[in-house]
Formats: structure tokens, C-alpha cells, sequence
């Protein structure tokens, strides 16, 4: 079996993180890369909404004495955590969403973002890709959340404080171990005349896309922008190229 490739989306907040990340995960379905494992790791949960399903589980909502006292008769620790981890997966057309959520009450996201780490292990086997729409930062790197992944896309708008947040990232995920070249820059609401100043290697540059203003401001799924629409032609490309450059890198 093929070991799926991993994308992590990071970035300040603010930056179009999701609208990536639900563009992205609609052009690799489009494209045959089915299927695809769908991880919204931002407690913050809203890529469910661009990409036009339901959650009605997260596993912030979960219970942590669920896993160590009520675990049914006749079933082990593993067979109960994969039970509720199909429990919390919506399955669309040609992939399945998996929602971080808050942690119920006052408390960490400790057990919320240990739960994380065994699903992806327990379920990533059977995907062709596995796209993380983070949080902002490196959080989920620097815990072991998510694995090293095999690219991590880092969107920043074209102003000179989300570039230097962008480099700040990059430098936080090297100094955690991820090899630089695994590191590349996504440029959400370019603007033509916008220079980069940074040397993180440019891999897309996204349009201003008033299709995907007037999605947020109906509060419609993103995904529902017309075929022809600057941004999503400029991430079918960037699908593309993911699918080209995990297939080098499968060797």
C-alpha cells in the first residue's frame, strides 16, 4: 500500500488558510487523488463550512475517561478508539473529514491533540493524501501531532508582516526538524505588482478571487465558486504540482 502524502497548511491567521486547504482538497478529488483524508486541526472548526458538509463530532468533544472506563464489553482499547474515530469521520464524495473542535469545559487540548496523533497513525493508510489545515503556527509539528510532513505550504497575504510571519514559521518548523526543502510559499490575494522578500521558495500564487468574498459573505462553501474562478485555477495548478512532487519524492 502507497504511505499517503502528508500537507500541512500553516500560516498567521488570516491569511486564507482554509479557503486553501478546501480548494486544494476539492482539486486533488477533481483529479483522481481520491481518496483524500481531510484533517482540520484548527480548534477554531470551520473547513467543514468550505467544503459543505456537517460535523457533528470533533475530537475535542470527546471524552477522556470514554477511552479508559466506558469502553463497551468485548471490545479492547484500540477496537473502541478506531469505533469512534469512524464515529467522527464524515465521509463525502471522494474524502473524508476529520474535525479537531474545542475541548469540551475549561482545560488543554492535551488529550484532544493525543487523539489526533492516533487517528492519523490508525487511519492514514488507506488515503493518497492527508491534508492538515493547521492552526497557525507549528503547534501540531512541535507536539508530534501530526507527523513530519512531506510538504508543508506556508500562506501569507502579500504584505511585508505576513512575509516575515512566513519566514518566522519556516525557521520554527527547521529548528523542529523538518528539512528546508520541504518548506514552500503560498501567496493568497496576490495582487500582480507584489514582490515576495522572502527566500522561501514561491510554489503558487492565488488570486484575489471576489467569488471567494461573496462565498464568506453569503456563507456558502467555498468549494461552490464557479470552475473558471481565478483562485481555483490557481490551486488546480498547485494540486497539480503536489501531485508531481509527492510522486518524486515516493520515489
Amino acid at each position: 500500500m502507497i504511505r499517503p502524502c502528508t500537507v500541512v497548511i500553516s500560516g498567521k491567521g488570516g491569511t486564507g488558510k482554509t479557503t486553501v486547504a478546501a480548494l486544494l482538497i476539492d482539486a486533488l478529488v477533481a483529479a483522481g487523488e481520491r481518496p483524500v483524508l481531510a484533517v482540520d486541526a484548527d480548534p477554531n472548526t470551520n473547513l467543514h463550512e468550505a467544503l459543505g458538509v456537517a460535523v457533528t463530532e470533533t475530537l475535542g468533544s470527546m471524552r477522556e475517561e470514554a477511552f479508559t472506563r466506558s469502553i463497551p464489553p468485548g471490545m479492547d482499547r484500540m477496537g473502541y478508539v478506531r469505533y469512534r474515530f469512524h464515529r467522527a469521520l464524515v465521509e463525502a464524495e471522494g474524502y473524508d473529514l476529520l474535525a479537531m473542535g474545542r475541548p469540551e469545559g475549561s482545560g488543554c487540548y492535551c488529550f484532544p491533540n493525543a487523539l489526533l496523533t492516533e487517528c492519523i497513525e490508525t487511519l492514514e493508510r488507506g488515503y493518497r493524501f492527508v491534508i492538515v489545515d493547521s492552526e497557525a503556527g507549528m503547534e501540531h509539528i512541535a507536539r508530534g501531532t501530526v507527523r513530519s510532513p512531506d510538504v508543508l505550504l506556508i500562506t501569507s497575504d502579500p504584505g511585508a508582516r505576513g512575509m516575515r510571519t512566513a519566514s518566522r514559521i519556516r525557521d520554527l518548523a527547521e529548528a523542529l526538524g523538518l528539512s528546508r526543502d520541504r518548506v514552500y510559499l503560498v501567496i493568497n490575494r496576490d495582487r500582480e505588482d507584489a514582490g515576495t522578500g522572502s527566500d522561501i521558495p514561491l510554489i503558487a500564487r492565488i488570486p484575489e478571487d471576489p467569488g471567494v468574498g461573496d462565498a464568506d459573505l453569503a456563507g456558502t462553501p467555498i468549494v461552490g465558486i464557479p470552475e473558471d474562478s481565478p483562485a481555483r485555477v490557481a490551486v488546480r495548478a498547485l494540486a497539480g504540482w503536489l501531485v508531481g512532487e509527492c510522486a518524486r519524492r515516493r520515489g
